[in-house]
């Protein structure tokens, strides 16, 4: 039943339509090379069939699951000879195209090239994957997708009513449902349809054919017989893999916790490996929960723990825990900072090791290695205002804390230890040289001011200030010498509704202040 003109192909009408390119192309056999691209069932062989009725060169067939480079050559000898002799063209269709490696499809290459053959492809992976770039370039891609439930009934319908290749010679009656159901459990494709139907039809009479004009009858039980359930569409090296796992971390991220549970259903129904789908949880959990929920990475790791020991079935409890958990929690994307200190490190000239933070132990007496540097467990809250950043980075911002769960907690405390920071080292644009000295009068400063426990004197300050002046939510404050946002950013906090005017002496003061309002 296989269509042997474009009249009788049914679907893909975005690329087969009337007046659409392809289909011009085929009715002026003016064909360039192209490659179908799509899931099984959905017309790519049958299109190339067509291709092959109406045009008048020569159409050869391979099949890369059963060929090689040795047919291949064949082919491409027999349509140079064809070419020299008869000045006929050749085209040869390459069925599952993507099966053949990388070193057999460059051996088809020169003869698309310089245009021995037209090629046409087949395949169900995505030929920009699969497929040789160079071939790819050459080539139209179009790309073919599952057949409606419209396309398929037809499909159905022109099959009982023709007479000379389908059952038109019969009058074929189905019960209520039984040709739907067919329909709907081929799920677009029509081979799985087609071979559905004929099983139903001639296995509804006890010798198969009846006389012509006998009546057939289809139960609906027989259908159900006759089309088992379809497998799944799931190559765990292809497109229908990375796509559905795809799915399914993007409905975690959105926290919809149903289609959560549907795509990882996809993933377990086709076997995917569940110990895949964990090491997918695994990054979920550190990419888009992170510090909003840090517990989430121990779930994960725990259910996967549990799914080792346990196994299937009953391990899709573990999974369908973890997933859940993941999909319903708060989320947080702030470990993607890392990949901006990453960044950094990959477009600037690398920086040298601030002196304080190099290793004492080893040269501190020859070079001063270490000098300088404050013990933070010695000090009030085990914290103390120090440039940990090479000098060229000071005051250089990655980490911005979000709002949620968890991490909103050390939000307040990150970003006022920053502004302790920021005032204590790096007041007057201070920048430590790079070699030690012991005339260096730059780093000294930078010294008595860490050591004097300036940070703690400031936030003291700071915090007597505020408690005393007694801010309201809508007030208007103003801000002379904000300097680097000691009291700048308290004052914003403590007045959200209202107005904060910050005044500065230099433009390196009003950067900072920039750098700092964008996290």
């Amino acid at each position: 039943m296989r269509p042997r003109t474009l009249d009788e192909y049914v679907g893909q009408d975005a690329i087969i339509g009337k007046g659409r390119l392809l289909r011009r192309a085929i009715q002026a056999d003016q064909l360039s090379s192209v490659i179908f691209y799509g899931p099984p069932g959905t017309g790519k062989t049958t299109l190339a069939r067509v291709i092959a009725n109406t045009t008048k060169r020569h159409f050869s067939t391979l099949n890369a699951v059963l060929s090689g480079v040795k047919e291949l050559r064949h082919e491409i000898e027999a349509a140079r000879e064809r070419s020299q002799l008869y000045g006929r063209g050749t085209i040869l269709f390459v069925d599952e195209v993507h099966r053949w490696n990388k070193s057999q499809q460059d051996a088809l290459l020169p003869w698309v090239e310089n245009g021995t053959v037209i090629l046409i492809g087949a395949t169900t992976q995505n030929p920009f994957f699969e497929v040789n770039a160079a071939l790819v370039s050459r080539s139209r891609i179009f790309q073919l997708t599952s057949l409606t439930d419209e396309d398929l009934f037809a499909i159905a319908h022109q099959a009982l009513k023709d007479r000379d290749r389908g059952y038109g010679a019969w009058d074929i009656h189905f019960e209520e449902g039984a040709l739907e159901h067919l329909v709907e459990v081929a799920d677009g494709d029509a081979r799985s349809l087609l071979n559905a139907l004929e099983l139903a039809v001639e296995t509804s009479q006890e010798a198969f054919p009846p006389p012509e004009g006998s009546k057939i009858f289809i139960s609906f039980e027989a259908a159900q017989e006759s089309i088992q359930r379809r497998a799944v569409l799931y190559d765990k090296e292809g497109d229908y893999h990375y796509d559905v796992i795809s799915a399914f971390i993007k409905s975690v991220r959105g926290s919809d916790p149903d289609a959560t549970l549907y795509w990882l259903a996809r993933m377990v129904d086709a076997g995917e490996d569940p110990k895949y789908i964990f090491r997918r949880m695994l990054i979920s959990a550190s990419e888009d929960v992170g510090l909003a929920d840090p517990n989430a990475l121990t779930v994960v790791q725990s259910a996967a723990d549990a799914f080792d020991r346990i196994g299937l079935p009953e391990g899709r409890f573990h999974l369908a825990q973890a997933a859940l958990y993941l999909a319903t929690t708060t989320k947080s994307n702030t470990t993607l900072a890392f990949f901006d200190a990453l960044k950094e490190v990959e477009e600037q000239k690398q920086q040298q090791v601030p002196n304080h933070l190099r290793d004492a132990n080893r040269d501190a007496k020859g070079f001063g290695h270490g000098k300088g540097y404050l013990y933070p467990h010695a000090y009030n809250d085990h914290w103390v205002a120090q440039q940990y950043l090479p000098s060229a980075l000071s005051g250089r911002i990655f980490y911005r804390p979000s709002s949620q769960g968890w991490e909103a907690g050390v939000k307040s405390r990150v970003e006022q230890r920053r502004e302790e920071q920021l005032e204590a080292v790096i007041d007057d644009a201070f920048v430590e040289n790079l070699t030690y000295s012991p005339t260096d009068s730059s780093r000294e400063r930078w010294l008595r001011r860490v050591q004097s426990e300036r940070s703690l004197m400031l936030k003291t300050v700071r915090d007597q200030l505020f408690d005393q002046i007694n801010i309201r939510r809508n007030d208007r404050i103003l801000i002379l010498n904000a300097g680097h946002g000691l009291l700048l950013w308290e004052a914003y906090r403590r007045s959200p509704e209202g107005l904060t005017v910050a005044q500065v002496r230099t433009e390196d003061e009003l950067s900072y202040l920039n750098h700092y309002a964008q996290s």
